[in-house]
């Protein structure tokens, strides 16, 4: 792996905007063998992402099982996971391309283009990721009333905030200074976790709680009651997977980010970059998995539509 340090005016400041990496020459030259591997990759889990959220999304249209609202915030991150394969990945490898191609003017018009993508729809996936934690708790604290709360309009009215929330944000970062605005990024981000951990945290001490209350009961327990509480295990579980992926997948972007910001830039540094931004991307590829793996349902809802289209 290369590793020239990186000399001129511009990169002798303490913070450098990830968004001027990729037009700098001296950074690139001499990694452009596996910034090509990077586009290769890129373009190859891009096609794997698109087909993958469109197959979910078709199937989640045809699950009637599922409560509407949850639905719609399922749904709302399998969008943003399509628009990473169809939009942000290709935009990606075509940044790549300008680079090993040396087209600097290009290179800038991309690159701002990627980072207002890209910035929308992680905000977008965590937080919808935190409102799909929130809503396993009020499913769990509410009871009988969750579905007198937690509504369809309410549901279709969170993921619109999202959008609004996540537009406006990325579009103004970008006139901000570079360490402002990654304090600002990882202040979210700290609050998803936070909010998400402490849910999730609730969620498992109350389950405990009433598995206890259970088991001191003389009585047979109510049979409807468990197979309701086995069902919500599932969801919460399946909720929980795709945290954990998110977190594993976007940690080490988050490390070389900040890497990038303070530390001496060189071609290995990077490199890290990418490597950690692809595996960013790599979450999208990995969340249909995880919807046919942990969702009955939607696995099945899936394989009949692959069977359908094998048909036709």
């Amino acid at each position: 792996m290369a590793s020239t340090n990186v000399s001129g005016d511009e990169l002798e400041k303490q913070t450098v905007s990830s968004l001027k990496l990729y037009c700098l020459p001296d950074l690139t030259s001499g990694i452009h063998g596996q910034l090509t591997f990077i586009s290769v990759l890129n373009y190859f889990l891009s096609i794997a992402a698109f087909f993958g959220n469109a197959l979910i999304l078709i199937a989640l249209r045809k699950e009637s099982s599922l409560h509407p609202p949850s639905k719609v915030l399922l749904r709302n991150l399998a969008t943003t996971d399509l628009g990473v394969g169809l939009i942000l990945q290709p935009l990606y490898a075509a940044l790549l391309s300008t680079v090993v191609n040396e087209h600097s003017n290009v290179c800038r018009i991309v690159a701002v283009a990627v980072s207002i993508t890209g910035s929308i729809l992680c905000i977008v996936s965590l937080l919808t990721l935190t409102s799909i934690s929130v809503d396993r708790l009020l499913a769990l604290l509410l009871g009988l009333r969750y579905r007198q709360v937690v509504t369809l309009r309410r549901a279709y009215g969170t993921v619109i905030a999202f959008w609004a929330v996540s537009i406006v944000s990325s579009t103004t970062w970008l006139f901000l200074d570079s360490s402002i605005g990654s304090w600002c990024a990882a202040s979210v981000v700290s609050l998803c976790l936070v909010t998400s951990t402490y849910s999730y945290t609730r969620i498992f001490i109350n389950l405990h709680h009433r598995q206890n209350q259970l088991q001191d009961q003389v009585q047979q327990p109510n049979q409807t009651n468990q197979l309701n509480i086995g069902r919500y295990r599932k969801a919460v579980s399946s909720a929980l997977w795709l945290q954990f992926t998110l977190v594993a997948c976007y940690l080490p972007s988050v490390v070389s980010e900040i890497w990038v910001i303070h530390a001496k830039l060189s071609s290995s540094v990077f490199l890290a970059f990418n490597y950690t931004g692809t595996l960013v991307f790599l979450n999208s590829t990995l969340n249909p998995i995880l919807y046919c793996w942990k969702i009955d349902e939607v696995r099945q809802a899936v394989k009949d539509t692959i069977r359908k289209v094998l048909c036709c």
